[in-house]
């Protein structure tokens, strides 16, 4: 059988998993997978903390990281007896290879309820394309249970997400909105429109107000519009500035933004700005898009629906997957 229908089985009875998996993190039918667990632990052997959840029921007093490993190999363990039922496939754990469940090329998250996750950075267009593989998402109540020990983790909501949808859901959907006519009007600016969504921070006042401009690139109006407010959001964060006893925004920021209407047509006005946006922020970190990235943005879904941010790893925040 395929990776792909081995995935599609586990996608259709994901409930079941779930709730076989609740149980197995309740101390219930822990037996059941002693050997599965003794295979896929390190060296063999079962894992430090099976005596204590086979015995009370609980966990050790772990950290965040290591309750996700424990999630994952509990994870493995029922999908290979529950829902693959198949003496000839054992599954193996395998993070290095950039993804957990190799054997199905399949991921598994599992945020707590602050529902952010930290996860190795390639490229700054994982944020746009996704991932190569998808994954399951396992909310857990570990930031609640930890303060209430004995431990006790449980899965409070789940999702499946397709490697596509583990991207930004707001970056995607501006991108979406636009690409076919930033496509039609010249292949360069539409590199570079994705190359400023790929790396923009959207904590920087001027990236801020550049994807609010972007919004409505195609419109002249609009976009007059929107530099005019930004003017006065100028003034008004600085007002905050003074009154806080905080440094002002340098006049630079606004001028960046300025000099969009005076430059025609005015779509070219904000490409420029964009443009100058990365290459000042983000130095030669901020490449285009190589030949495979751009032919995955040309034809992905855009279709993604989380947060992500990036610094020296992708951050995801799932909390817009479990509170739609």
């Amino acid at each position: 059988m395929s990776k792909e229908k081995l995935r599609n089985k586990v996608e259709k009875k994901l409930e079941t998993v779930i709730a076989e998996l609740n149980l197995l993190l309740a101390g219930k039918n822990v037996l059941t997978i002693e050997p599965i667990l003794q295979r896929i632990g390190r060296g063999g052997k079962l894992p430090h903390w099976f005596e204590q959840l086979k015995n009370d029921s609980t966990l050790p007093n772990l950290d965040g990281k290591t309750i996700g490993s424990i999630i994952e190999m509990l994870f493995v363990s029922v999908i290979e007896r529950h829902i693959l039922n198949d003496p000839q496939i054992e599954l193996t754990i395998n993070p290095a290879r950039g993804v957990d469940i190799p054997d199905l090329d399949l991921g598994i998250k599992s945020p707590s309820e602050n529902y952010c996750t930290s996860e190795p950075f390639f490229s700054a267009y994982e944020r746009l394309i996704g991932n190569e593989y998808d994954a399951v998402i396992l909310l857990t109540n570990y930031q609640t249970a930890k303060s209430k020990p004995p431990l006790k983790v449980s899965i409070i909501k789940y999702k499946y997400l397709k490697g596509s949808e583990i991207a930004d859901r707001n970056l995607c959907l501006l991108g979406k909105k636009h690409r076919e006519w930033l496509l039609t009007k010249n292949e360069i600016w539409a590199k570079k429109f994705f190359k400023f969504l790929a790396y923009a921070n959207q904590s920087d006042w001027v990236a801020r107000q550049l994807l609010i401009i972007l919004d409505n690139i195609d419109k002249d109006t609009a976009i007059l519009n929107k530099v005019e407010l930004a003017k006065i959001d100028f003034k008004k964060q600085n007002d905050k500035r003074n009154k806080d006893g905080k440094v002002e925004m340098p006049q630079a920021d606004l001028d960046s933004i300025l000099q969009i209407a005076n430059v025609k047509p005015l779509h070219l006005g904000v490409i420029t700005a964009i443009d100058d946006w990365v290459a000042q922020e983000q130095k030669d970190f901020g490449r285009l898009p190589n030949d495979n990235e751009w032919e995955r943005i040309k034809h992905s879904p855009l279709d993604g629906k989380i947060g992500m941010s990036f610094a020296l790893q992708w951050r995801y925040n799932f909390g817009a997957l479990f509170n739609d």
